[in-house]
């Protein structure tokens, strides 16, 4: 064990001893789930947790988490997942949505823009604090701000960071229509520099908007000099980024109509080895009340030939459930969102034949994708009806599971808009 590794050890078993440290507690009832069980659950103080990453540091696993109704971040000790344990909350600046994390090595990034929505983080009218804030966690229980970018306008969503120089940004910036593509040089993490961006043509000063919904949702996927953007009502964007400064569109791939024009593109996960492409988009009308989200796999040979292979099946509900329809759940939404993304970290499972997707009210599914034009369900968890509202959505308490992490142990990681997190674990049918 690395001498941090022992003194944050030690100093987790003084929180516990002090009462400091919130234990895990145990999970609600009223799951559903097939070939998926539950190992533990913690309710994180009261804070819903938004997207996630994890370090392993000596023979401690940490989860870091952003918060949807509060400002700031969580670190949670995994390394016993059924007795996980809150080792510190970090308070964020007031008036800031601090959802959005990432981390590669001793870097962690995260992301700040103003409310999107009355409810999450702060009042969407008063000030707010913007940008991305770069952490040194070389102490994984002690962060340590190094520095901040600041995007001058609305501020930073869903950022990667895959180690080296650059941070890749969605960011809402001045003169510009929805989150544009902004790459940043962080050599020097305390005075970071804007090194290159990109933006759809309508997006820019006195252009003329060709979408209400033209937005890069980010983040950025690099494969090589490739940056594969998920952009919202324009689908799915492929960049060459070998001169930073000057990215070049070199292919994409619509996808709405017909799908809901919002979020048609809200991920891109490309493969390199298997010339394919995981991506998703994002629903987010309650009940159904809008052309529907999907998932699939794209053919990602020719990046200037972008083609949909296959369609991910839509969930059913369960028979005990007693409904026909996901969508029949009055006041939640049904539809796709993310995937297990973080595939540059060390302590993520790799991408294998099995894809890992939050379904709002439907849950966790489990697509298998052996056969890239045959995707099919495997598993699924369901969690049980939130026992109270921590903020405005969904209309009524009812699951919205949101973001999903597994590591490289194999611990699936859950996220809800009113619940605690997760852990669960895949189990195959003997």
């Amino acid at each position: 064990m690395t001498r941090s590794a022992f003194l944050a050890a030690c100093l987790l078993a003084l929180q516990v001893q002090a009462g400091i440290a919130a234990p895990a507690e145990p999970p609600p009832r009223g799951w559903h789930a097939k070939n998926v069980s539950v190992v533990g659950y913690n309710n994180l103080d009261d804070k819903p947790a938004f997207k996630m990453s994890i370090v392993r540091s000596g023979d401690r696993w940490y989860l870091y988490m952003g918060h949807f109704w509060v400002s700031g971040w969580t670190i949670l000790d995994v390394t016993d997942p059924a007795d996980s344990k809150v080792v510190k909350f970090i308070p964020g600046p007031k008036g800031a949505f601090t959802g959005q994390v990432d981390i590669h090595g001793t870097t962690m990034i995260t992301g700040m823009q103003k409310p999107v929505v009355p409810g999450i983080g702060a009042d969407r009218n008063a000030a707010f604090e913007e940008g991305v804030l770069i952490w040194d966690i070389s102490d994984p229980v002690n962060p340590r701000q190094v520095g901040q970018y600041r995007t001058g306008g609305e501020g930073t969503h869903r950022n990667g960071y895959y180690g080296g120089k650059y941070m890749h940004l969605s960011a809402i910036v001045p003169g510009f229509r929805g989150n544009i593509y902004v790459i940043v040089d962080i050599s020097d993490p305390a005075h970071p520099v804007e090194a290159g961006r990109w933006w759809v043509k309508g997006q820019g000063p006195g252009e003329t908007p060709v979408s209400p919904f033209v937005a890069l949702h980010g983040p950025a996927y690099l494969d090589g000099n490739l940056a594969y953007l998920p952009y919202g009502s324009e689908g799915f964007i492929v960049l060459d980024i070998s001169d930073v400064s000057k990215p070049r569109q070199v292919g994409q791939l619509a996808a709405s109509p017909p799908f809901d024009a919002r979020f048609a593109g809200h991920t891109i996960i490309p493969l390199h080895d298997r010339k394919i492409a995981i991506v998703t988009s994002e629903g987010i009308t309650p009940e159904c009340k809008a052309a529907p989200s999907f998932a699939g796999i794209v053919d990602i040979a020719d990046p200037a030939q972008l083609r949909l292979m296959s369609l991910f099946p839509y969930p059913l509900p369960p028979p005990e459930m007693k409904i026909a329809s996901f969508c029949d759940i009055k006041g939640s939404t049904f539809g796709t969102h993310n995937v297990n993304t973080l595939l540059h970290n060390p302590y993520v499972q790799p991408q294998g034949d099995l894809v890992y997707l939050t379904y709002w009210n439907a849950g966790l599914r489990l697509i298998d994708i052996a056969s890239p034009t045959a995707p099919r369900e495997v598993g699924w968890f369901i969690p049980p009806v939130p026992r109270r509202r921590y903020g405005p959505f969904p209309q009524i308490l009812a699951p919205q599971s949101e973001d999903v992490l597994v590591d490289a142990r194999g611990y699936i990681y859950v996220t809800d808009n009113n619940q605690g997190v997760w852990i669960l674990k895949h189990k195959p049918p003997s």
